[in-house]
């Protein structure tokens, strides 16, 4: 076995396709492990906003503000669930708004889902090496080295299938989950027990003091700006609609199985880490500042100090938000297939590689992930006001698709409910769009409004593009028989071997017209004119053969592509209707680093001729193996 394929895995057969699919126990880690993990730095988003008010922010407004989100939570899980049962095919954003609004609204859609998918996989490995760093603060100043090898790890993971990807994750998953759920369990109990005063095993970092009082109206802003911040915590919940084909038959049933799961633990997860922050005096941390932690690792300590159990809990939400960049990495090369099918994304999008995954999807989200890590230097509150942006945005316009789609299915048991609770949940999630665009405008949503409608110009510009070809290359005529003639070969050539005597013999049994163009400098030796008459006129003279002709072309400055191609594009010129074919003899080296030790002039012309020719000017390779 090779490494590659050590690495990789080994190819798969397009009939083992239905081998890959998966059920509940693989689909909550593969698609819900972003909404699982927002659990880690969602309460953290909203309470890092409620700093300027001290303790009291959080023993005042978290819970409120979380009962809020979970509200919407609520309504988004029965609005999707619908959405699963009328899309079993997969029912993401791009597709329920394209069917159901129109083109207009699906890019709209697409763009959004592009942007929250890059920033799903950003945030998860971010905020996996921020846990890693607040449990070994020593490594702070490696953060963004430490989020581009987790990374790297995710997408070879990810390039070996979705099955195997489940299994890897499904520890991970459960490790997380397991030891989040006993942290609540123990800290809720023995704040129970203790009358709503526990001690903390180990005491909370002091909270901030209070910076200023805040106007009726500043506070109502800062509660507002905290609760878009928290709305982080719901930017996974579309994933499971957008990856209905994954899943085992029945398709539907099992996704709205896997959806309940996710949401199920989420919401205890949210308002338990909420609850424990309430009662044991948990507040954030300046991210910036040497002795950071985060609120998840606060949270730990306080119920069960710095023990295995802490190591143990934090290595797993290391892991698993680490690995929550996987259901980005599920969830874009199926959407940018879905967009490329209605050839608004490049047609490479389409293709499977040996994994039956559509693996430039992956390559993409690799590349786009990085260089988002790169430019926020890998640290995770700085592209939070960016991330729930795009998902409230494909929220809206999937539960506005939804209730088009009702509206125009008549026949639908249910379908008056159905269509109230899509349009509920289109409401809701449309006045936290407008929430959230408006409190996080200053601090970075701004680039998200840049970004959608210049992603829409770059679709828009592919779908024209596809479309022009589509016209131009359209033939429904019979094949034409007629004005068939040998075209007249060119062979760019500087001295006579193996290689110049290959691409002869090919040229005469093309046509009889053959023009061996050798471009003459005053630097050159060995030249094919010193033995053109011996070589080649002569044996073409005894047998017989239409003479080809040596046109010698002079170079001022020692230039060869330059001459060449003006005199290509004359002789095409010269002969209105009649085809060119340019043979380029090439030598093939065996390995990679020789191609420096040749001359390129080869690639550059073939570039240049399909740059500046045109239909009548054909290249043709003629590849000599060494």
């Amino acid at each position: 076995m090779s490494i590659f394929d050590l690495l990789f895995g080994k190819p798969l057969a397009t009939s083992a396709e239905k081998d890959e699919h998966i059920g509940v126990a693989a689909g909550v880690p593969i698609f819900g492990l972003d909404g699982l993990t927002s659990a880690a730095y969602g309460p953290e988003a909203a309470m890092m906003l409620l700093m300027p008010l001290g303790i009291l922010g959080v023993q005042q407004h978290l819970i409120p503000i979380f009962i809020a989100i979970l509200a919407l939570l609520t309504i988004l899980y029965f609005s999707y669930m619908q959405t699963i049962v009328a899309y079993p095919t997969g029912g993401g954003s791009f597709t329920v708004a394209s069917e159901n609004l129109g083109d207009v609204a699906g890019l709209l859609a697409a763009s959004a889902l592009m942007i929250d998918y890059i920033l799903t996989a950003a945030v998860g490995v971010s905020a996996g090496v921020t846990a890693l760093v607040s449990a070994i603060p020593a490594l702070h100043p490696h953060q963004l080295a430490l989020c581009l090898f987790v990374l790297a790890i995710i997408v070879i993971v990810n390039l070996r299938g979705v099955r195997e990807s489940g299994v890897v994750f499904m520890l991970p998953t459960i490790l997380f989950v397991g030891t989040l759920l006993t942290t609540i369990a123990v800290g809720t109990y023995r704040a129970i027990a203790s009358g709503g005063h526990p001690v903390p095993v180990l005491a909370p970092p002091p909270p901030p003091h209070m910076f200023e009082t805040f106007t009726k109206f500043a506070l109502i802003w800062l509660l507002l700006k905290a609760f878009s911040n928290g709305c982080a915590a719901m930017t996974g919940v579309e994933a499971v609609s957008n990856g209905v084909t994954a899943f085992k038959e029945p398709r539907a049933k099992r996704a709205n199985q896997t959806l309940t799961v996710i949401i199920f633990v989420l919401m205890i997860l949210l308002m338990g880490l909420s609850y424990l922050a309430k009662a044991y005096g948990v507040t954030a941390m300046d991210p910036y500042a040497s002795n950071y932690q985060s609120v998840l690792s606060i949270a730990v300590s306080v119920v069960f100090g710095r023990n295995w159990f802490y190591f143990l809990t934090m290595g797993s939400v290391l892991a698993a938000l680490s690995f929550s960049a996987n259901t980005a990495f599920a969830g874009f090369p199926r959407m940018a297939r879905a967009i490329a099918q209605k050839d608004y994304l490049p047609h490479v999008f389409l293709l499977r590689g040996r994994r039956l995954l559509f693996s430039h999807g992956i390559y993409a989200l690799t590349g786009f992930t990085t260089l988002i890590l790169i430019i926020f230097d890998g640290v995770t509150d700085r592209l939070i006001p960016l991330y729930a942006i795009g998902a409230f945005m494909a929220f809206t316009l999937s539960q506005a698709g939804m209730v088009k789609h009702w509206l125009k299915t008549k026949n639908e048991k249910h379908r008056i409910f159905k269509l109230c609770m899509n349009g509920l949940g289109a409401t809701a999630t449309g006045i936290t769009l407008l929430i959230v665009l408006t409190t996080k405008f200053i601090d970075g949503a701004w680039i998200t409004v840049i970004l959608v409608p210049l992603i829409i110009g770059i679709m828009w510009g592919v779908k024209r593009h596809y479309k022009r070809v589509k016209i131009e290359t359209a033939d429904p005529t019979p094949l034409r028989l007629t004005g068939l003639e040998p075209p007249i070969v060119v062979i760019p050539m500087a001295r006579w071997d193996k290689i110049g005597e290959k691409a002869m013999r090919f040229g005469m049994l093309m046509s009889p017209v053959v023009k061996v163009v050798h471009v003459a400098s005053s630097e050159e030796f060995d030249s094919v004119d010193t033995v053109w008459e011996k070589l080649v006129m002569q044996p073409v003279r005894e047998h017989g053969c239409a003479e080809p002709e040596l046109v010698t072309v002079h170079s001022t400055y020692r230039t060869i592509l330059s001459p060449l191609m003006d005199f290509i594009l004359k002789l095409e010129d010269e002969n209105p209707g009649r085809k060119i074919a340019v043979l380029l003899p090439e030598l093939v080296v065996r390995h990679w680093w020789e191609n420096l030790l040749h001359n390129q002039r080869v690639q550059l012309l073939k570039l240049l001729l399909l740059l500046k020719g045109n239909q009548r000017i054909v290249v043709v390779n003629i590849p000599w193996y060494l």
